[in-house]
Order: structure tokens, then C-alpha cells, then sequence
């Protein structure tokens, strides 16, 4: 007993490492503002057009505004990236986010919204939710990239975990107190609030040094670089199998982005509701992937993966059958548990299995396959809830979840039999 005690202390202290290193810790202060930040505005903007159209799908086509670019521009993204100082592409980035942060704060305006008809309003909305698309393109792989810049390599694991865990409590924080501060403070204010959070995380990355290049190529033509990437990828099954899981688990399992009219017209709670139900999904993510940060699994992590996607469906047909409040938040919650060992292991496939020198490509394929299956998840799920119904088309992404993992199950074993 006494020697397991010993083991577990070891553990958990070796998983703590990354942040003896200074610019580790710059870059999860700067993460948790920048996360948080880009949450809020998910949720905000998702309340607020809400209320302007009183339509789930003028959500969708929120996301639909933001996949777009992001799916458009990942791979030449990647290309640049790898062939960039890191450092300063994503502080770019960031800053250039903060302008979109402060578009909205103009477009909440009492006088603005008075003035300007509710049309014209909802196209500016998406015309800023756009631009946002593009900067993630690049911002969001550039994060991922650059990790491996910042510690050393035998101790990456433990930092991609712990910077996984870094996203989803911001991730969290960002969903619950968007809820809060629209009842609270109001729309316009809690854009504002949005800006600063921006606004210090680009001081924080401003605290980390430039980067070298690690591109082996720098002149390489694009297309050709692009390839290579995509060449890599589609040759390692195991990563390929757990990004196409995730990607179609993510897209028929959107049915999240539907919180705003099960909390108004099902389940009847105000903003404070819908903000917890919004991060009920994070709380339990967040609180999976902290213990395997602490505790990390030893064995059977692709077996694990398959599972937990299993579970995470299951739970979303039981938010789309409930109408009681606690069953739906105790249903997303344990989503959320199911989907935090899903990030986990692929994320940490991801930062294992990637050379440096095609981080930024590698990462903005997942980030091409994965993060913008987020936005377009978004979008099916409005379109399915504008032909179907809002009941009806979380059950169909629940589902077609559960489809997914049987075909992957049966087409992929290596990823089933995969342990690292």
C-alpha cells in the first residue's frame, strides 16, 4: 500500500514539471485568458442572436460563418506556421482577435442596436464571427505547435496534459460566467470584459521569447509543403484513426449548440441556467482529464477512446430525451467526462507522435478535421433542428455518435489495440 502511495506522489509530481519552466507558464496564463475569451464570445454571441432572430438556426449559421475560414485556410496555415516564428504568429493573432473583440463591443451598443435594423445587425454578427474563423486558422494550430518549443521533449507529455486541462477549465470558466455576466452586467459589458481577457493574453505571450524556425524546408513551395503534411498524417493510422473519431463524434454530437433553445423553451431557465448547462460539458472534461493528468492512464488508451466516445453519445440522446433540469445537466456533465478522456488521449497521440519540424502542419490538419467539425457540428445541428426538431435532431447526433464508434471499432484495431 505504503509503495503504491509512494508511486502515485511520484507521479503526480512528475506531471507538475512543465511548470518549473518560465515560459511554460506564460504560455498556460496566456492560454486560459485566450480559451476563456474565445468561449465567452461562442456563448455570447449564440445568446444574443437568439434573441435577436428567435431561431436555433441563425446559430448554425454562426458556425457555419466561422468553419468556413477555418476549414478553408488550415492547411496553408500549417504551412505557415512551421515556416514562421511561433512566438510572434500567435501573438499576432491574438491581437488581431481582440479587434473582433472590440467590433462586438461596438455592435452591442444600446445605440447601435437601436439604430440598426435587426437584419443588418445579424449579418455584422456573422461578418465578425468570419473574421474570427480566419484568425483561429491560424492561432489555434500555432498554440498547439509552439508547446513543444517551450519544455523539454521527455517531459511533453505531462505539458500537453496539463495544457489540456488548462483549456478545458477555461473552457468552463468561460461558458458558466458568460451566463453570469450577461444577467448580471448585460451583453455589451461582458464583451468588454472579453476584450481585456484578450488583451492579457497577448501580454503574456509577449513574455515569451521569438522562436527558431524548425521547418526542414523553408523554401519549399507551398502545395509541396502542404503535402508532406497531409502525407504524414493520412500514413499514421493510429493518429488517423483517433482524428476522424473525434471529428464525426464532434459533428453529430453537436447537439450543444442547441443549449440556448432547450434552456429558454424545454427546460424554461434563465441566463444563469443555460450558462451552467453551457459549461456542464467542460466541468466534466475538466475534471476527467485533471485526474489522468495526475493519475495518467497506463494502458489501453485507444480501447478507452472508443469507449468513452460510446459513452459521450449515449449521453447526448439522454439530453435530448429529458426535460427535467438536473437529468440534462447530469447527462452533459458525464458527456463531458466521456469527451475529457477523447482530448486526452488524442492530444497526447498528437504532441507524441509529431517531429518538430511539421508540428504547424500536423496540428492544422487536426485543428482543420477537429476544430472546425466544432463549428460545423454547429451547424448541423441547427439545419437538422430546422428540418426535425429541436428533440428529434440531438437524439439523431447522439446516434449517429454511436454509429461512428461501431465502424470504428470494427475498421480500425490498430487504433483499438493502441497503447502508449
Amino acid at each position: 500500500m505504503q509503495q503504491q502511495q509512494r508511486k502515485s506522489f511520484f507521479t503526480t509530481k512528475a506531471s507538475l514539471q512543465p511548470l518549473q519552466h518560465r515560459e511554460y507558464r506564460f504560455y498556460v496564463l496566456s492560454r486560459f485568458f485566450y480559451i476563456m475569451a474565445l468561449r465567452m464570445v461562442a456563448t455570447v454571441v449564440a445568446y444574443q442572436l437568439f434573441q435577436i432572430t428567435g431561431s436555433s438556426f441563425s446559430i448554425g449559421l454562426a458556425g457555419l460563418s466561422e468553419f468556413i475560414p477555418v476549414f478553408a485556410l488550415a492547411l496553408y496555415a500549417g504551412h505557415v506556421i512551421d515556416r514562421s516564428d511561433k512566438r510572434t504568429l500567435l501573438l499576432k493573432g491574438i491581437l488581431s482577435y481582440a479587434l473582433c473583440a472590440a467590433a462586438l463591443v461596438v455592435l452591442t451598443l444600446p445605440q447601435v442596436q437601436d439604430q440598426l435594423p435587426k437584419q443588418t445587425l445579424t449579418r455584422l454578427f456573422y461578418g465578425v464571427i468570419f473574421c474570427t474563423g480566419i484568425i483561429r486558422a491560424f492561432a489555434g494550430p500555432t498554440s498547439n505547435a509552439i508547446l513543444a518549443q517551450l519544455i523539454p521533449r521527455e517531459i511533453l507529455h505531462y505539458a500537453a496534459n496539463f495544457s489540456s486541462t488548462t483549456w478545458l477549465v477555461a473552457s468552463i470558466l468561460g461558458h458558466a460566467s458568460a451566463g453570469f455576466f450577461i444577467a448580471w452586467f448585460g451583453i455589451n459589458v461582458t464583451f468588454i470584459i472579453i476584450l481585456l481577457y484578450v488583451l492579457f493574453a497577448g501580454f503574456s505571450v509577449s513574455r515569451i521569447s521569438r522562436k527558431p524556425i524548425a521547418h526542414n524546408n523553408v523554401q519549399a513551395k507551398i502545395w509541396e509543403s502542404v503535402r508532406e503534411g497531409l502525407r504524414f498524417v493520412f500514413s499514421h493510422k493510429v493518429m488517423l484513426g483517433a482524428i476522424s473519431l473525434d471529428l464525426f463524434a464532434v459533428l453529430f454530437g453537436g447537439a450543444v449548440a442547441l443549449i440556448p433553445e432547450v434552456a429558454e423553451r424545454i427546460l424554461r431557465v434563465g441566463p444563469i441556467g443555460f450558462g451552467w448547462l453551457n459549461a456542464a460539458i467542460d466541468i466534466g472534461s475538466a475534471t476527467m482529464i485533471t485526474l489522468f493528468t495526475l493519475y495518467p492512464m497506463r494502458r489501453k488508451q485507444g480501447q478507452r477512446l472508443l469507449v468513452a466516445v460510446a459513452g459521450f453519445g449515449i449521453c447526448i440522446i439522454v439530453f435530448g430525451l429529458s426535460d427535467i433540469y438536473w437529468v440534462s445537466f447530469a447527462a452533459l456533465l458525464v458527456a463531458g467526462m466521456m469527451d475529457g478522456i477523447s482530448v486526452l488521449t488524442r492530444s497526447t497521440i498528437l504532441q507524441l507522435t509529431t517531429p518538430d519540424e511539421m508540428r504547424g502542419r500536423v496540428s492544422s490538419v487536426n485543428s482543420m478535421f477537429i476544430n472546425s467539425s466544432n463549428e460545423l457540428g454547429q451547424f448541423e445541428s441547427g439545419f437538422t433542428a430546422r428540418m426535425m426538431g429541436t428533440v428529434p435532431s440531438i437524439i439523431f447526433g447522439g446516434s449517429m455518435t454511436l454509429l461512428v464508434v461501431l465502424i470504428t471499432w470494427w475498421r480500425a484495431p490498430g487504433l483499438r489495440k493502441f497503447e502508449y
